[in-house]
């Protein structure tokens, strides 16, 4: 009877775990369920991040669009700020550029923006954790949205930000990745004065270096023939050059010596320039650090570039296994002049979880599974209506000690009580004592009826919240990814009081 009832349970949650209807595409909204696994993930990612001594932010939502569209190509993302009746007086907001305002469209252009305008108060190297919502105009797909949330951890300096860094920041992002119930995830790196550097050396000049980046960046999207026709026919590069850079793309592993070794080799013959000796210095130094900690975690990949201007040396993206066809959950880079203020130069690293779409993944697949979709655990009865402050009061007791609990919408017959309840997922239904005899407490799954005081009594550790774990679907592809967390055992409960 009680694998039944939980079976039953277990299918009704997961056909809840997902997205809601909406009329409005690119913009996503949870069903119940899926909030709850939706902010399990942000607890779990704030907690790892706190504890490497990472401090939350939030910024604000709008900037000047001369700040969005200073960097790379993005304009065609923003989604400008407009009143309906603009101030007759403001005549010129719509066409300077630093009085339009538009939403961001990441987190690290206004970080950047935040770090200069409170230079003076901040101690660095300062390090810190955003979880926020962005704005892109694309268009509506599998994986993009124009309104999600991403998770950045960044590191920044003041003038000078030292190399071990750029370790730090993959290998808290692997850790927190890893204490979540999905596939495993590897970083990628590489290193853009590698690239750039390569192409110096064989002869690309300077004023192409940056468009051949970003061409080789479409490498997973269009394939190795477009990508060589564009780098000819719309770059300028010579076929040879075309075919050297796509060499130096296939370029993988997680030794550095072996890696640098590939590098040189695909120069055939060109004497390598200064900037890509220091770029595989640095690459180097970066895998053999990463395999010391966290064997496993990070690899070389050279055909990772970053669209984005502002990155300036080590880049990252990630990928899950069995679910390479999503693209990169978890991107970023060394940005060593994007925070500036024209006198002090603040360099950085981060890395940015594009939260929303790791989730839509993750459920649209039903890789978790989530015990019940309200934080409910009890259920208290009300006998009539005249004695319903009794039950108002018990339901404050069991709340006094952190356990979540409602009341009964009416009083009908206890039979539709525990009906209501199971509708809801709700594990347990408290039933007052009625003439001085004592309360009891009803596991509906089980059955089980036993006497309880709102003073000792305390369900199980699994049933104080809502429990996220991978469904069995899910098992082989999570498989080594350290998956299986929960959303709300005692010790995480009091963890999130504490912060």
């Amino acid at each position: 009877m009680r694998q039944r009832a939980a079976r039953h349970d277990t299918m009704r949650t997961m056909a809840q775990v997902r997205q809601a209807l909406s009329s409005l595409s690119g913009f996503p909204e949870w069903l119940p369920a899926g909030h709850i696994v939706e902010q399990h993930f942000v607890d779990i990612l704030r907690r790892t991040f706190e504890l490497h001594g990472f401090s939350g932010i939030q910024t604000r939502a709008v900037e000047p669009l001369s700040e969005l569209t200073r960097k790379g190509e993005t304009s065609k993302e923003v989604y400008l700020l407009n009143r309906l009746q603009e101030d007759p007086g403001d005549s010129d907001a719509e066409t300077d550029p630093r009085k339009r305002l538009g939403l961001h469209f990441d987190l690290t252009v206004p970080f950047a923006r935040y770090v200069v305008d409170n230079a003076g108060l901040l101690t660095f190297p300062f390090k810190r954790y955003q979880i926020q919502k962005v704005w892109r105009g694309e268009r509506p797909q599998e994986g993009r949205f124009r309104e999600f949330i991403q998770a950045d951890i960044d590191i920044v300096g003041d003038g000078a930000l030292p190399l071990h860094h750029d370790v730090e920041v993959p290998l808290i992002m692997h850790e927190a990745l890893s204490a979540l119930p999905v596939p495993a995830v590897t970083i990628h790196v590489s290193n853009r004065k590698v690239a750039q550097g390569f192409y110096q050396s064989i002869g690309i000049d300077s004023g192409r270096l940056i468009e051949v980046l970003r061409v080789v960046d479409k490498l997973d999207k269009i394939g190795p023939e477009k990508v060589a026709a564009e780098l000819t026919q719309s770059v300028g590069v010579s076929a040879q050059q075309a075919a050297q850079a796509l060499r130096l793309a296939t370029i993988t592993g997680t030794d550095g010596q072996d890696v640098s070794g590939q590098v040189l080799r695909a120069l055939a013959g060109a004497e390598p320039a200064e900037l890509l000796e220091e770029g595989l210095a640095e690459l180097t130094a970066l895998l053999e650090a990463a395999g010391r900690r966290r064997p496993g975690a990070v690899v070389a990949d050279l055909k990772i570039a970053r669209g984005l201007d502002y990155y300036t040396g080590t880049v990252y993206e990630s990928f899950m296994a069995g679910h390479e066809d999503l693209g990169s959950v978890c991107s970023g880079g060394r940005y060593d002049s994007l925070a500036t203020n024209g006198k002090r130069t603040f360099p950085g690293v981060g890395i940015s979880i594009g939260l929303s779409r790791l989730l839509a993944r993750v459920i649209g697949e039903g890789l978790v599974e989530v015990s019940r979709p309200v934080p409910t655990a009890v259920l208290v009865a009300v006998s009539d209506e005249a004695h319903r402050s009794a039950s108002d009061a018990i339901a404050d007791a069991l709340r006094a000690r952190g356990i979540s609990a409602d009341v009964a919408p009416s009083a009908a017959k206890f039979g539709k009580q525990i009906k209501a309840a199971d509708k809801r997922s709700i594990p347990f239904v408290w039933f007052p004592g009625a003439d001085g005899a004592p309360d009891s407490v009803k596991d509906i799954r089980s059955g089980e009826q036993v006497e309880a005081d709102t003073s000792t009594w305390r369900p199980p550790s699994a049933d104080i919240a809502p429990q996220v774990t991978v469904s069995l679907s899910g098992v082989d592809a999570a498989a080594g990814s350290g998956t299986g967390s929960q959303a709300g055992t005692e010790a995480d409960t009091e963890a999130d009081s504490a912060s």
